[in-house]
């Protein structure tokens, strides 16, 4: 029988019959080799097709031109051998019946100078873009006809692969840049009035549109409001909407709010955790219904009640799910077959994007099978023989090794000293913003669940309770302790993060954050410090504060702490902690020159990442097969661990997680899938 969800029912878009209304926008995961979509690019789009996506949308900012360089290891879209590595995802898109689209773009301003050629960045005006920092160059008549020939261009190798159209990038980049009145300081025929300002967009279409035909798909996501004064107003966008539907030459919208040249003002348009969800949702619905045209959108619609309504409500035609298509690629797969609750959540954590506009690449904290489709699995293989297997800890290293070897078929057996799963992430979750964080325990939780796997909370595992259990594998996520003795003096005089955020120390009144470990620990202790209404110092030895929080979850922190009594002071290391009456003075000295100043507070709180609890390992080490070793060439390249140097060993050992060093969820969990996925 038909189904009649509404995600479910086909869409006629043009010529194109796409089989259900659930898309991945364009993105850019940072996979490129060379800027090219090789193997592990096209494996990662493949995955989903299979799955059931209706369309993909592949390479967010595929570049046009040569002074267009990738800042994000974009698609190099104006070079010839794009079109072989094309043709070859897209055949085996369209193998399961997946539409394929490419975002192409000139990327204007939102570049640097350094990348690439080392061409001039180039825009509709020498103001550079606070995220990228490049001084552009105002461009001149022949740069403008040169770039509409080059898009012309790549529309036209995109055609010659096979795809089923493209989309331009109107938003934040170079046709963005000559659309704003913000941006655009050209003169006419490019500048001024908005008919001049989006006569290099409505060009680039006809130039575009002469080149592939009508049997070619082309779209335009746009900025329909940069909610900025100044700036592209509702109306404005609207009107836009219409020259682009008179035109004749687009065939769909893919709807924008907000801008991106700043961190806060991307997180706005791209939300993180601890934001509302869909927040753009009714404003797309406005720019379909005013405008008529078929319209899609994306911005944190990462559940599929979200989606359904998106498109039962007649907001949209097509919704994007793309950050939750990272989570879990089998979203479409799983609601066919009324597994809706086996859906993977994405949980908003975004280290997808924030590692993409670091210079990575996009990687899940929910599934490190993410971007390694050529060498993880999404779905688990049965394994040739059961075996017993016992994880002690219930972290998210030890819910994922117990996921997996349940799904192995495994015979699974967890201890956890807490009353509750989650590790860190608990501890996480405590802060309102970050609450979502606890969908990676849960969804574990469901999954062992439905397979098993059985728990002893309460229970702090030592090495006899581990052989009455007769394993064939231990596996050790114990996790680690914070790590407070770092300084010269005064070691005991100090609190750790943990202690804030557990409520287990009450916050003093002025206080010393020292963060030696960059991560969000610090920054949510800071936060809850801050809102008591106390003065907070948060104190680096780095010449950046939290690097590895990462630019757009910083934002909502800092949303957070400016405007309250906190100050960020870098490049200064806490080297001692001495008594002073009923306070504490604290030593400060710098890694740049020699230093001993003394600044009285009345709590120090220092975060340098944890110590491994591994005294479990360490006593059942000697009783292991492989005494606790791993096979590093096998664990990389996918093979079973045969490690075999104990005669009179019982079972194998390993250890994963913070259990072997501090490092971050998202370690964790690879560190549980690459090792069990073989056991």
């Amino acid at each position: 029988m038909p189904s009649s969800d509404p995600l479910l029912q086909p869409y006629q878009l043009k010529h194109l019959t796409l089989k259900n209304r659930i898309m991945t926008t364009s993105h850019e995961p940072a996979y490129p080799e060379a800027g090219m979509p090789k193997d592990r690019y096209r494996a990662y789009h493949v995955e989903r097709a299979k799955a059931g996506v209706a369309m993909t949308m592949t390479a967010g900012s595929a570049a046009v031109s040569r002074d267009s360089p990738p800042v994000f290891n974009n698609v190099l879209a104006y070079k010839d051998e794009v079109v072989g590595w094309m043709k070859k995802l897209t055949d085996e898109c369209h193998d399961h019946g997946c539409a394929v689209m490419i975002q192409l773009t000139h990327l204007g301003r939102r570049t640097h100078w350094n990348k690439g050629d080392w061409l001039p960045a180039l825009t509709t005006s020498h103001q550079r873009e606070p995220a990228h920092r490049a001084f552009p160059k105002k461009m001149e008549d022949w740069d403008i006809a040169r770039i509409i020939t080059d898009y012309a261009d790549a529309a036209e190798r995109m055609k010659d692969a096979g795809l089923d159209g493209i989309e331009l990038e109107c938003y934040g980049h170079l046709l963005d840049q000559f659309m704003s009145p913000l941006t655009n300081e050209l003169d006419a025929p490019y500048g001024g009035s908005l008919e001049n300002r989006a006569r290099f967009a409505l060009e680039v279409l006809a130039a575009i549109r002469s080149r592939v035909g009508e049997n070619f798909l082309v779209g335009m996501r746009y900025t329909a409001d940069e909610t900025a004064p100044g700036g592209i107003t509702e109306a404005e966008g609207i009107a836009i909407g219409h020259m682009f539907k008179a035109s004749g030459n687009v065939d769909f919208l893919n709807v924008i709010r907000g801008q991106i040249h700043t961190d806060p003002a991307m997180t706005d348009v791209i939300p993180v955790q601890g934001m509302a969800s869909a927040p753009h949702l009714d404003f797309a619905g406005r720019i379909k219904a005013e405008v008529g045209l078929p319209t899609f959108h994306a911005s944190r619609i990462p559940d599929v009640a979200t989606a359904r309504h998106a498109v039962a409500s007649g907001k949209l035609d097509m919704v994007g799910m793309t950050r939750a298509h990272m989570a879990d690629p089998h979203v479409v797969r799983k609601i066919i077959e009324g597994r809706e609750e086996d859906i993977r959540p994405c949980v908003g954590a975004t280290y997808c994007l924030d590692r993409i506009y670091q210079g990575g690449e996009a990687l899940c904290m929910h599934n490190a099978a993410t971007g390694r489709e050529l060498t993880m699995p999404h779905d688990i293989a049965p394994a040739p023989v059961a075996k017993k297997v016992v994880v002690i800890g219930t972290g998210p290293a030890g819910l994922e090794a117990a996921r997996v070897a349940a799904e192995r078929g495994h015979r699974v057996t967890v201890f956890e000293a807490a009353s509750q799963p989650g590790g860190q992430v608990r501890l996480t979750a405590r802060t309102p913003r970050r609450r979502e964080m606890i969908g990676l325990v849960d969804w574990r939780m469901a999954q062992c669940a439905a397979r098993g796997v059985e728990f002893r909370f309460d229970t702090w595992a030592e090495a006899a309770d581990v052989l009455a259990e007769a394993p064939d594998v231990v596996i050790i996520a114990t996790g680690g302790i914070p790590h407070t003795e770092v300084l010269e003096q005064g070691n005991d005089l100090v609190v750790s993060s943990w202690d804030i955020l557990s409520g287990d120390v009450k916050p003093g009144q002025n206080v010393l954050i020292y963060d030696d470990a960059g991560d969000h620990a610090a920054l949510q202790a800071a936060e809850v410090v801050a809102a008591t209404g106390a003065h907070v110092e948060i104190m680096t030895p780095d010449r950046s504060f939290a690097p590895d929080v990462m630019a757009m979850n910083l934002v909502p922190y800092m949303r957070s702490l400016q405007g309250r009594d906190v100050a960020f002071t870098v490049t200064y290391r806490l080297s001692a902690v001495e008594r002073a009456g009923n306070g504490l003075m604290a030593v400060i000295g710098s890694d740049y020159k020699p230093l001993a100043e003394r600044r009285a507070f009345d709590q120090i709180v220092v975060n340098h990442g944890t110590l491994p609890l591994d005294d479990l390992y360490f006593e059942l080490k000697p009783l292991a097969t492989n005494r606790g070793e791993v096979d590093h060439a096998a664990l990389i390249e996918g093979r079973a661990q045969t490690i075999a140097t104990n005669p009179d060993g019982r079972f194998q050992l390993f250890r994963i997680g913070d259990a072997v060093s501090a490092r971050n969820t998202h370690a964790a969990i690879y560190d549980a899938l690459r090792l069990m996925k073989d056991i």
